[in-house]
């Protein structure tokens, strides 16, 4: 009944002042739940992708790194209990973009064109393992085309890249680049799987094409019916050909994977927008509170007219619940819109990469859609708390006389302790399942702690103004109130506060990593020039270039130094995304540096020294000086090929790495060819860096066509198509890579700040509005409408920049457990603490002058009723 007459009179009379709680809480809950859904949409149709592509066996077997020896396959089909073993070989190519590309690009540089995966199996064992991939011939086409060496199927995706249509495609020629050489092949049918491009072709023509007749890269096995997965992994380990860098995996160890490699940063975007519906409630709050303290006289009314103090408590949270629920579901509405729209424009990728490529339809989740609406209803309630049991414990009497609003109790400041101690130690806390639960926690509580302090800190700082200041008429009169009124104060500046120390700590935080990665950069590419094959990279190695590749090159006029790098893949673990092996030149007069953390170790150890990544030491538990015999059980397959002894390792340094979330490792150049010897392809490299010299005659050009010449075979027409990217073009990709990563991020913080703008604008104008009865009283005592505006622009400078004071302060603490908790527990990296003290001040500076210009606005419009009208209800 109360609902219906009181509040929706309340309602009627201030419109916006309720739209505005209203519509933070439909932006907050709108951003998260539209995040969520983008990225679930991608998360799904990605697994979706990759459950197409790999099958469904029972068991996979792969190797930690490099393949399978062919050796073991048919020991593993003949093993009792496996029904079917199905073999694979995959690679990387790339289709270039037109063949008059093809032609020339060997001249004009950096290869342009679509990735396309490359599998290669057998076509009479493929349907129950691979339903996916089963190729199916086009009409009339020849049942032979499934073994022939130039045939291959592709999925919609391919087609689409190569802009063919089924029909366009029956029969039809294609070219593409593999380790730079352009190889012809014919389209001679397609397959069902979904996802990014893919084709499938005998597994005996792509070995052909990649040289490779004595290894696989996977095989997948189904059991029969009476057999189980562990009565048959105990058989695998007792053939003659098993090696202990052999992996058995499940098909779901695949679907975890592919969980994790995006979960840190799914997670923390869905946090960041939750941090508009965070500063929502603060925004709540202040509404609520102003609302509380405009109606206090008819709170006290009905507390006269028998309303306890619960139900005029429950009265407050009843409003915001009908405001969080109706904000909620407008939310949801909006949220689902803004996320159908994202992923016709975007795709699913938010800029992360995880899920670039990707066309996923939308994946709306009731469960999800009740877990945010929930959200939004909590945060209202929870910012409708404190004005709630304002209304409760209103004095009656005094209020109906006027004097209700005139008395506070003392700050206590144990309440802020408290907070701020709690958020202390969970910010040393770990994180749960690989997520910065307890970091998260701490921040939100530090910024309770922080609001919470508010009134403690603004009398601290009244206590310091001289008291000769105070004299003033106008000054003291300021300063009275602010002293009376700091519960007005806090209620006013409480959503600048919130908005604006996320708004610095996320400036903070991005400013730290961009000036972090930039300086990483400059220690990762010292080299002005970088060499490789076009044709993308397999997914064991990169694509090779001949193993005396930087020889050749030294050779050259006009080039004064170049080093050969390789890099490939480790998968140590099945339940771990696989880390990057990277061979440099890491001894030596011309040894490559990198940007150490701790180490590297100088005295002579046994074993050989690797370099490891933050994210491998956090993983794997490692630090400088620890050996890693799980490294030379990787190794141990290639060692026994070379016929050398086992070999053992240990960590000689931890390095910062920005680029390979779940880790890298780095091997010195002599001491991986010693492990592997020359056989196969095992010395050759997948990156040239090129050190020009500094007095060359010779153009960009000249060179470069120089260099395809001397790495070119003799005999070979046209050469080798090779990548050319200078370090400054890749500096500049990277960055741009960055900005495109933190572009939501950006669009974040614009909203946050934005509500907490528009929340000052709320709360200064129904504070000021509601004192219109003090004004007429100082008019009546002889003060100007000027005097009066002076005395109120001087209170919103002075509770604007209390506001942003407490909010930089506040954002700074944010900013420290965002940059050495959050980030190294999600990314397992470090980065360096930087201030933005312009980009800080122009924030701060806003903030202050938006509160002023609020302030006078709405002091013009309340000093402009007439003195008598303001203050006849006293008579």
């Amino acid at each position: 009944m109360l609902l219906s007459s009181f509040s929706w009179q309340e309602l009627r009379q201030h419109p916006w002042r309720t739209a505005t709680a209203l519509i933070a809480i439909m932006l907050g809950v709108a951003l998260g739940f539209a995040v969520h859904v983008i990225n679930q949409s991608a998360l799904d149709e990605f697994s979706r992708a990759v459950r197409s592509v790999n099958g469904q066996p029972d068991l996979q077997l792969h190797a930690m790194q490099g393949g399978l020896p062919l050796a073991l396959y048919p020991q593993v089909a003949q093993t009792r209990g496996v029904a079917t073993a199905v073999p694979w070989v995959e690679t990387t190519v790339l289709l270039p973009d037109s063949t008059a590309d093809l032609q020339t690009r060997s001249t004009l540089g950096a290869a342009q064109g679509v990735s396309l995966r490359v599998l290669g199996s057998d076509a009479l064992k493929l349907a129950p393992v691979a339903p996916a991939l089963m190729p199916r011939l086009f009409e009339g086409g020849n049942r032979l085309d499934l073994f022939a060496p130039d045939a291959v199927f592709l999925n919609a995706a391919a087609l689409q890249a190569l802009r063919l249509s089924p029909e366009q495609a029956a029969n039809a020629p294609m070219q593409w680049l593999l380790n730079g050489q352009a190889q012809q092949l014919r389209i001679a049918g397609t397959v069902a799987a979904s996802g990014a491009p893919v084709a499938v072709m005998d597994i005996g023509a792509l070995q052909q094409k990649l040289g490779l007749f004595d290894r696989i890269d996977r095989l997948d096995l189904l059991l029969t019916d009476s057999a189980s997965r562990s009565q048959v992994a105990t058989a695998l380990h007792a053939l003659p050909a098993w090696q202990d860098q052999v992996l058995i995996q499940q098909p779901s160890d695949d679907q975890q994977r592919v969980g994790e490699m995006s979960r840190a940063y799914r997670v923390n975007l869905t946090v960041l927008a939750l941090v508009a519906l965070f500063t929502g409630a603060f925004l709540v709050f202040s509404v609520l509170a102003l609302s509380v303290a405009q109606r206090a006289p008819q709170f006290a009314l009905l507390a006269v007219l028998g309303a306890t103090p619960r139900q005029r408590m429950a009265l407050v949270l009843l409003e915001a619940l009908a405001l969080g629920t109706l904000g909620s579901l407008a939310g949801i509405a909006l949220g689902t819109a803004l996320a159908w729209l994202a992923l016709q424009v975007l795709g699913g990728d938010l800029g992360g990469g995880f899920f670039a490529g990707v066309q996923p339809a939308l994946h709306w989740s009731p469960a999800a859609a009740l877990v945010f609406g929930l959200l939004g209803i909590a945060a209202t309630l929870a910012g409708a708390w404190w004005p709630a049991r304002a209304a409760m414990d209103l004095p009656p009497a005094a209020t109906l006389k006027g004097l209700g609003s005139t008395h506070e109790r003392a700050p206590r400041l144990w309440p802020a302790v408290t907070l701020l101690a709690a958020s202390l130690v969970l910010a040393f806390m770990p994180p749960v399942a690989g997520i910065p639960l307890a970091a998260y926690m701490a921040v939100g509580l530090l910024l309770l702690g922080g609001m919470s302090a508010l009134p403690w800190l603004l009398g601290s700082v009244l206590g310091l103004v001289p008291k000769a200041f105070s004299r003033q008429p106008l000054a003291m009169l300021a300063l009275e109130r602010a002293r009376r009124m700091r519960h007005a104060t806090t209620v006013a500046v409480g959503g600048v506060v919130a908005s604006l120390s996320l708004a610095v700590a996320l400036t903070v935080m991005v400013t730290s990593f961009r000036g972090s990665m930039m300086e990483w950069l400059d220690a990762v590419l010292p080299a002005p020039m970088y060499v490789r094959a076009a044709g993308g990279s397999s997914r064991v190695d990169a694509a090779l270039l001949p193993a005396d590749a930087a020889q050749r090159l030294e050779q050259l006029p006009g080039i004064e130094r170049a080093q050969a790098m390789r890099s490939s893949q480790l998968v140590l673990s099945p339940e771990r995304p696989a880390i990057s092996l990277l061979i440099r030149p890491l001894q030596g007069q011309q040894a490559m540096q990198l940007p150490w953390v701790e180490g590297p170790i100088h005295e002579t150890r046994p074993g050989i020294a690797v370099h490891i990544s933050e994210a491998v030491a956090q993983l794997y538990g490692l630090k400088p000086g620890d050996a890693w015999p799980l490294l030379s059980k990787a190794f141990s397959l290639q060692t026994q090929d070379h016929q050398a002894p086992k070999a053992s390792f240990y960590i000689a340094s931890v390095w910062r790495d920005y680029v390979r979330q779940f880790g890298a490792v780095a091997l010195d150049w002599k001491d991986y060819l010693a492990l592997v010897g020359q056989a196969g392809n095992a010395a050759q490299i997948s990156e040239i860096a090129v050190w020009p010299e500094s007095q060359s005659q010779l153009s960009g050009t000249d060179l470069q066509a120089a260099i395809e010449q001397a790495l070119g075979t003799p005999g070979q027409s046209p050469p080798a198509a090779l990548e050319f990217v200078s370090s400054q073009a890749l500096r500049e990709r990277s960055l741009r890579i960055f900005d495109r990563s933190f572009a939501v991020t950006y669009w974040l913080q614009a909203v946050a700040i934005g509500i907490g703008l528009f929340g000052i604008a709320a709360s200064f104008s129904a504070q000021v509005l509601a004192r219109r009865k003090e004004f007429g009283l100082l008019a009546h005592l002889g003060l100007t409408r000027r005097n009066v505006l002076s005395v109120v622009a001087a209170e919103g400078l002075a509770w604007t920049m209390l506001g942003t004071i407490a909010g930089t302060l506040l954002g700074l603490g944010v900013a420290v457990i965002l940059v050495h908790v959050v980030n190294p527990q999600s990314f397992h990296w470090t980065m360096e603490l930087r201030l933005p003290l312009l980009r800080l001040l122009m924030l701060g500076t806003a903030v202050v002058l938006a509160g002023v210009i609020t302030a006078w606005l709405a002091g013009r419009r309340a000093a402009s009723a007439d003195a008598v009208l303001a203050v006849k209800e006293d008579w």
